[in-house]
Protein backbone atom coordinates (compact mmCIF):
# COMPACT_ATOMS: atom_id res chain seq x y z
CA UNK A 1 0.00 0.00 0.00
CA UNK A 2 1.21 3.47 -0.92
CA UNK A 3 -1.16 6.39 -0.32
CA UNK A 4 -1.06 10.14 0.10
CA UNK A 5 -3.74 12.01 2.09
CA UNK A 6 -4.15 15.34 3.85
CA UNK A 7 -3.42 15.57 7.56
CA UNK A 8 -6.77 17.17 8.34
CA UNK A 9 -8.85 14.51 6.59
CA UNK A 10 -6.90 11.62 8.06
CA UNK A 11 -6.90 13.06 11.58
CA UNK A 12 -10.66 13.71 11.48
CA UNK A 13 -11.43 10.21 10.19
CA UNK A 14 -9.19 8.55 12.77
CA UNK A 15 -10.84 10.50 15.58
CA UNK A 16 -14.27 9.45 14.32
CA UNK A 17 -13.67 5.70 14.03
CA UNK A 18 -11.36 5.62 17.03
CA UNK A 19 -14.26 6.42 19.35
CA UNK A 20 -15.50 2.83 19.13
CA UNK A 21 -12.11 1.09 19.21
CA UNK A 22 -11.76 -0.50 22.63
CA UNK A 23 -8.58 -0.53 24.69
CA UNK A 24 -10.10 -2.73 27.40
CA UNK A 25 -11.01 -5.86 25.51
CA UNK A 26 -10.14 -9.53 25.49
CA UNK A 27 -9.57 -9.24 21.72
CA UNK A 28 -6.51 -7.04 21.10
CA UNK A 29 -7.48 -6.58 17.43
CA UNK A 30 -10.51 -4.52 18.56
CA UNK A 31 -8.13 -1.80 19.75
CA UNK A 32 -6.96 -1.41 16.17
CA UNK A 33 -8.23 0.60 13.24
CA UNK A 34 -8.47 -0.99 9.81
CA UNK A 35 -6.85 1.09 7.07
CA UNK A 36 -7.38 -0.01 3.47
CA UNK A 37 -7.67 1.43 0.00
CA UNK A 38 -11.08 1.55 -1.70
CA UNK A 39 -10.69 2.64 -5.31
CA UNK A 40 -9.28 6.17 -5.19
CA UNK A 41 -10.22 6.58 -1.54
CA UNK A 42 -8.87 5.47 1.82
CA UNK A 43 -11.24 3.57 4.10
CA UNK A 44 -10.85 3.51 7.88
CA UNK A 45 -12.94 1.27 10.14
CA UNK A 46 -13.17 0.29 13.80
CA UNK A 47 -15.53 -1.86 15.82
CA UNK A 48 -16.21 -3.07 19.35
CA UNK A 49 -18.53 -5.83 18.03
CA UNK A 50 -21.54 -3.75 19.14
CA UNK A 51 -20.93 -0.72 16.90
CA UNK A 52 -18.84 -0.44 13.74
CA UNK A 53 -17.92 2.86 12.09
CA UNK A 54 -16.43 3.24 8.61
CA UNK A 55 -15.04 6.49 7.16
CA UNK A 56 -14.03 7.23 3.57
CA UNK A 57 -11.61 10.03 2.71
CA UNK A 58 -10.13 11.20 -0.58
CA UNK A 59 -6.63 9.94 -1.30
CA UNK A 60 -3.97 9.60 -3.98
CA UNK A 61 -3.60 5.84 -4.23
CA UNK A 62 -0.41 4.63 -5.90
CA UNK A 63 -0.58 1.07 -4.60
CA UNK A 64 -3.57 -0.66 -2.94
CA UNK A 65 -3.33 -2.53 0.35
CA UNK A 66 -4.67 -2.92 3.87
CA UNK A 67 -3.49 -3.25 7.46
CA UNK A 68 -4.69 -2.74 11.03
CA UNK A 69 -2.77 -0.59 13.51
CA UNK A 70 -3.35 0.57 17.11
CA UNK A 71 -6.12 3.17 16.88
CA UNK A 72 -5.04 5.44 19.71
CA UNK A 73 -1.37 5.55 18.74
CA UNK A 74 -1.94 6.36 15.07
CA UNK A 75 -4.66 8.89 15.88
CA UNK A 76 -2.54 10.72 18.46
CA UNK A 77 0.46 10.75 16.13
CA UNK A 78 -1.42 12.02 13.07
CA UNK A 79 -3.22 14.72 15.08
CA UNK A 80 0.20 15.99 16.22
CA UNK A 81 1.47 16.44 12.68
CA UNK A 82 1.40 19.83 10.93
CA UNK A 83 -1.22 20.41 8.26
CA UNK A 84 -0.25 19.28 4.79
CA UNK A 85 0.27 16.02 2.93
CA UNK A 86 0.90 12.70 4.67
CA UNK A 87 2.43 9.68 2.94
CA UNK A 88 1.45 6.20 4.06
CA UNK A 89 3.45 3.20 2.90
CA UNK A 90 2.99 -0.41 3.99
CA UNK A 91 5.80 -2.96 4.03
CA UNK A 92 5.54 -6.34 5.78
CA UNK A 93 2.64 -5.15 8.01
CA UNK A 94 4.68 -2.12 9.07
CA UNK A 95 2.98 1.21 8.31
CA UNK A 96 5.44 4.00 7.52
CA UNK A 97 3.99 7.46 8.05
CA UNK A 98 5.87 10.53 6.86
CA UNK A 99 5.04 14.23 6.68
CA UNK A 100 7.85 16.69 6.08
CA UNK A 101 10.48 16.08 8.74
CA UNK A 102 8.18 13.77 10.73
CA UNK A 103 8.55 10.04 10.22
CA UNK A 104 7.32 7.01 12.13
CA UNK A 105 6.81 3.30 11.70
CA UNK A 106 3.89 1.57 13.40
CA UNK A 107 3.77 -2.21 13.64
CA UNK A 108 0.47 -3.53 12.34
CA UNK A 109 -1.37 -6.82 12.01
CA UNK A 110 -2.88 -8.36 8.86
CA UNK A 111 -6.30 -7.02 7.89
CA UNK A 112 -7.54 -10.60 7.55
CA UNK A 113 -7.55 -10.82 11.38
CA UNK A 114 -9.94 -7.87 11.67
CA UNK A 115 -13.64 -8.68 12.27
CA UNK A 116 -15.79 -8.28 9.17
CA UNK A 117 -17.99 -5.19 9.11
CA UNK A 118 -21.64 -6.25 8.64
CA UNK A 119 -23.65 -4.87 5.75
CA UNK A 120 -27.39 -4.31 5.37
CA UNK A 121 -29.11 -4.04 2.02
CA UNK A 122 -32.33 -2.06 1.70
CA UNK A 123 -33.82 -0.55 -1.44
CA UNK A 124 -35.53 2.32 0.36
CA UNK A 125 -33.68 3.52 3.46
CA UNK A 126 -35.39 6.03 5.73
CA UNK A 127 -34.23 9.59 5.12
CA UNK A 128 -34.16 11.88 8.16
CA UNK A 129 -33.05 15.49 8.38
CA UNK A 130 -29.67 15.39 10.20
CA UNK A 131 -30.43 18.53 12.23
CA UNK A 132 -33.75 17.08 13.41
CA UNK A 133 -32.11 13.80 14.38
CA UNK A 134 -29.32 15.58 16.24
CA UNK A 135 -31.83 17.55 18.30
CA UNK A 136 -34.04 14.51 18.97
CA UNK A 137 -31.04 12.47 20.09
CA UNK A 138 -29.84 15.25 22.38
CA UNK A 139 -33.27 15.61 23.97
CA UNK A 140 -33.93 11.90 24.56
CA UNK A 141 -30.65 10.13 25.26
CA UNK A 142 -30.26 12.05 28.54
CA UNK A 143 -33.17 10.03 29.97
CA UNK A 144 -31.78 6.60 29.04
CA UNK A 145 -30.69 4.31 31.85
CA UNK A 146 -27.11 3.17 32.48
CA UNK A 147 -28.24 0.05 34.37
CA UNK A 148 -27.47 -2.99 32.21
CA UNK A 149 -29.73 -5.12 34.41
CA UNK A 150 -32.66 -3.69 32.40
CA UNK A 151 -31.35 -3.53 28.83
CA UNK A 152 -34.52 -2.13 27.21
CA UNK A 153 -34.10 1.08 29.20
CA UNK A 154 -30.45 1.56 28.17
CA UNK A 155 -31.45 2.62 24.67
CA UNK A 156 -33.72 4.98 22.77
CA UNK A 157 -37.01 3.56 21.50
CA UNK A 158 -37.93 4.55 17.95
CA UNK A 159 -41.42 3.78 16.72
CA UNK A 160 -43.97 5.01 14.21
CA UNK A 161 -47.60 5.92 14.81
CA UNK A 162 -49.83 7.46 12.14
CA UNK A 163 -46.74 7.85 9.90
CA UNK A 164 -44.98 9.89 12.59
CA UNK A 165 -41.62 8.77 13.95
CA UNK A 166 -41.10 9.13 17.71
CA UNK A 167 -37.96 8.78 19.83
CA UNK A 168 -38.40 7.90 23.52
CA UNK A 169 -36.06 7.09 26.40
CA UNK A 170 -36.56 6.46 30.10
CA UNK A 171 -34.71 5.25 33.17
CA UNK A 172 -38.09 4.86 35.00
CA UNK A 173 -37.41 8.06 37.00
CA UNK A 174 -37.82 10.34 34.00
CA UNK A 175 -38.93 10.01 30.40
CA UNK A 176 -38.27 12.04 27.25
CA UNK A 177 -40.35 11.84 24.08
CA UNK A 178 -39.60 13.65 20.82
CA UNK A 179 -41.55 13.70 17.55
CA UNK A 180 -38.83 13.22 14.97
CA UNK A 181 -40.34 13.06 11.48
CA UNK A 182 -43.64 12.75 9.65
CA UNK A 183 -44.63 10.98 6.45
CA UNK A 184 -42.79 7.78 7.45
CA UNK A 185 -44.64 4.93 5.74
CA UNK A 186 -42.39 2.16 7.05
CA UNK A 187 -43.39 0.53 10.33
CA UNK A 188 -40.62 1.05 12.89
CA UNK A 189 -40.39 -0.53 16.34
CA UNK A 190 -36.78 -0.75 17.53
CA UNK A 191 -34.62 0.03 20.56
CA UNK A 192 -31.24 1.53 19.67
CA UNK A 193 -28.41 1.50 22.27
CA UNK A 194 -27.90 4.96 23.75
CA UNK A 195 -24.21 4.93 22.78
CA UNK A 196 -25.21 4.34 19.17
CA UNK A 197 -27.67 7.24 19.33
CA UNK A 198 -24.95 9.48 20.77
CA UNK A 199 -22.58 8.49 17.96
CA UNK A 200 -25.29 9.20 15.38
CA UNK A 201 -25.96 12.55 17.05
CA UNK A 202 -22.31 13.47 16.57
CA UNK A 203 -22.20 12.24 12.97
CA UNK A 204 -25.46 13.98 12.07
CA UNK A 205 -24.11 17.28 13.32
CA UNK A 206 -21.40 17.26 10.63
CA UNK A 207 -23.52 15.94 7.75
CA UNK A 208 -25.99 17.13 5.15
CA UNK A 209 -27.81 13.82 4.87
CA UNK A 210 -28.75 10.87 7.05
CA UNK A 211 -30.15 7.57 5.81
CA UNK A 212 -31.11 4.72 8.13
CA UNK A 213 -31.66 1.09 7.20
CA UNK A 214 -33.20 -1.32 9.70
CA UNK A 215 -32.57 -5.06 9.70
CA UNK A 216 -33.83 -7.81 11.99
CA UNK A 217 -31.24 -7.22 14.68
CA UNK A 218 -29.09 -4.40 13.31
CA UNK A 219 -29.30 -0.81 12.19
CA UNK A 220 -27.18 0.88 9.55
CA UNK A 221 -26.86 4.63 9.16
CA UNK A 222 -25.13 6.53 6.37
CA UNK A 223 -24.08 10.16 6.32
CA UNK A 224 -22.01 12.01 3.71
CA UNK A 225 -18.80 10.04 4.26
CA UNK A 226 -19.56 7.74 7.19
CA UNK A 227 -21.32 4.43 7.68
CA UNK A 228 -22.32 3.13 11.10
CA UNK A 229 -23.66 -0.35 11.88
CA UNK A 230 -25.01 -1.20 15.32
CA UNK A 231 -26.76 -4.03 17.07
CA UNK A 232 -30.29 -3.37 18.29
CA UNK A 233 -31.55 -4.11 21.81
CA UNK A 234 -33.89 -7.07 21.97
CA UNK A 235 -36.98 -6.54 24.11
CA UNK A 236 -40.30 -4.77 24.48
CA UNK A 237 -40.35 -1.12 25.52
CA UNK A 238 -42.70 -0.09 28.29
CA UNK A 239 -46.07 1.55 27.63
CA UNK A 240 -45.76 5.16 28.74
CA UNK A 241 -48.56 7.23 27.21
CA UNK A 242 -50.67 7.05 30.39
CA UNK A 243 -48.04 9.13 32.19
CA UNK A 244 -48.87 12.17 30.07
CA UNK A 245 -52.03 13.72 31.48
CA UNK A 246 -54.34 15.65 29.15
CA UNK A 247 -55.41 17.93 32.02
CA UNK A 248 -53.57 19.06 35.13
CA UNK A 249 -54.54 20.64 38.44
CA UNK A 250 -51.45 22.85 38.37
CA UNK A 251 -50.08 24.45 35.19
CA UNK A 252 -47.22 26.94 34.95
CA UNK A 253 -45.72 28.98 32.11
CA UNK A 254 -42.30 30.40 32.89
CA UNK A 255 -39.11 31.70 31.27
CA UNK A 256 -36.91 28.64 30.76
CA UNK A 257 -33.65 30.48 31.51
CA UNK A 258 -34.98 31.85 34.80
CA UNK A 259 -36.27 28.46 35.91
CA UNK A 260 -32.96 26.85 34.98
CA UNK A 261 -31.00 29.44 36.93
CA UNK A 262 -32.91 29.12 40.20
CA UNK A 263 -32.84 25.32 39.86
CA UNK A 264 -29.04 25.39 39.57
CA UNK A 265 -28.84 27.60 42.65
CA UNK A 266 -31.15 25.31 44.62
CA UNK A 267 -29.10 22.29 43.54
CA UNK A 268 -26.08 23.70 45.38
CA UNK A 269 -27.95 23.23 48.65
CA UNK A 270 -29.46 19.88 47.67
CA UNK A 271 -26.33 17.75 47.52
CA UNK A 272 -26.91 16.18 50.94
CA UNK A 273 -30.46 15.19 49.99
CA UNK A 274 -29.65 13.45 46.70
CA UNK A 275 -30.54 16.55 44.71
CA UNK A 276 -34.02 16.94 46.22
CA UNK A 277 -35.68 20.32 45.60
CA UNK A 278 -39.28 21.46 46.15
CA UNK A 279 -41.19 23.58 43.64
CA UNK A 280 -44.05 25.54 45.18
CA UNK A 281 -46.60 27.19 42.88
CA UNK A 282 -48.63 30.17 44.14
CA UNK A 283 -51.58 31.23 41.97
CA UNK A 284 -52.30 34.38 44.02
CA UNK A 285 -48.78 35.76 43.74
CA UNK A 286 -48.29 34.21 40.27
CA UNK A 287 -44.91 32.85 41.30
CA UNK A 288 -42.84 29.68 41.39
CA UNK A 289 -40.58 29.18 44.40
CA UNK A 290 -37.84 26.55 44.61
CA UNK A 291 -36.51 25.56 48.01
CA UNK A 292 -33.70 23.23 49.11
CA UNK A 293 -32.10 22.45 52.45
CA UNK A 294 -28.65 21.21 53.45
CA UNK A 295 -28.60 20.58 57.18
CA UNK A 296 -24.84 21.08 57.49
CA UNK A 297 -24.63 24.12 55.21
CA UNK A 298 -27.88 26.05 55.19
CA UNK A 299 -30.95 26.50 53.05
CA UNK A 300 -32.02 28.28 49.90
CA UNK A 301 -35.23 29.77 48.52
CA UNK A 302 -35.58 31.44 45.14
CA UNK A 303 -38.71 32.85 43.53
CA UNK A 304 -39.59 33.92 39.99
CA UNK A 305 -42.68 35.33 38.30
CA UNK A 306 -44.79 32.98 36.18
CA UNK A 307 -48.21 32.49 34.64
CA UNK A 308 -49.89 30.12 37.07
CA UNK A 309 -53.11 28.15 37.06
CA UNK A 310 -53.82 26.24 40.28
CA UNK A 311 -51.42 25.85 43.16
CA UNK A 312 -49.49 23.14 44.94
CA UNK A 313 -45.99 21.76 45.37
CA UNK A 314 -43.90 18.90 44.01
CA UNK A 315 -40.47 17.57 44.99
CA UNK A 316 -38.09 16.67 42.16
CA UNK A 317 -34.51 15.62 41.53
CA UNK A 318 -32.71 18.86 40.65
CA UNK A 319 -30.35 17.16 38.21
CA UNK A 320 -33.25 15.73 36.23
CA UNK A 321 -34.89 19.16 35.97
CA UNK A 322 -31.59 20.79 34.95
CA UNK A 323 -30.99 18.12 32.29
CA UNK A 324 -34.45 18.68 30.82
CA UNK A 325 -34.15 22.49 30.76
CA UNK A 326 -30.68 22.32 29.22
CA UNK A 327 -32.00 20.62 26.07
CA UNK A 328 -34.98 22.94 25.60
CA UNK A 329 -34.00 25.86 23.38
CA UNK A 330 -37.35 27.69 23.49
CA UNK A 331 -37.56 30.82 25.65
CA UNK A 332 -40.60 29.65 27.56
CA UNK A 333 -41.49 26.29 29.05
CA UNK A 334 -44.58 24.89 30.72
CA UNK A 335 -44.70 22.38 33.52
CA UNK A 336 -47.76 20.81 35.04
CA UNK A 337 -48.66 18.21 37.63
CA UNK A 338 -51.61 16.70 39.48
CA UNK A 339 -50.64 16.67 43.14
CA UNK A 340 -47.32 15.92 44.80
CA UNK A 341 -47.19 12.23 43.78
CA UNK A 342 -48.10 12.49 40.08
CA UNK A 343 -45.57 12.92 37.25
CA UNK A 344 -44.41 16.44 36.42
CA UNK A 345 -44.70 17.15 32.69
CA UNK A 346 -42.44 19.72 30.96
CA UNK A 347 -42.93 21.06 27.45
CA UNK A 348 -41.36 23.87 25.40
CA UNK A 349 -43.70 26.65 24.26
CA UNK A 350 -41.93 27.99 21.19
CA UNK A 351 -41.10 26.39 17.84
CA UNK A 352 -40.76 22.98 19.51
CA UNK A 353 -44.25 23.12 21.00
CA UNK A 354 -46.07 19.78 20.67
CA UNK A 355 -42.83 18.09 19.53
CA UNK A 356 -41.14 17.44 22.88
CA UNK A 357 -42.36 16.15 26.21
CA UNK A 358 -40.25 15.49 29.29
CA UNK A 359 -41.63 13.70 32.34
CA UNK A 360 -40.00 13.68 35.78
CA UNK A 361 -41.31 11.43 38.51
CA UNK A 362 -41.62 13.20 41.88
CA UNK A 363 -39.65 12.32 44.96
CA UNK A 364 -41.28 11.53 48.26
CA UNK A 365 -40.86 14.61 50.41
Amino acid sequence: MKVQVTQQNLSTALASVGRVAGSRTSLPILANVLIQTEGNQLQLAATNLEIAITELIGAKVEKPGSVTVPARLVSDFVSSLPSGKIDLELEDNKLHISSGSYQSTINGTPSEDFPSIPELVEEKPIKIDPADFKKAAQQTVIAASSDDARPVFTGVYFYTKDQTLFAVATDTYRLAERKLATGITQEIDIIVPSRTVSELQRLAGDSNQLEITIGESQLMARTDTTELVSKLIDGKFTSYQHLISAQSDVSVTVEAAELLNITKVAALFARESAGSITLEVDSKKQTVKIASVASQIGENQSEIKAEVSGEGSVTLNSRFLIDALNVIEDKQVSFSFNGSTAPCVLRPLGESKDNYTHIIMPLRS
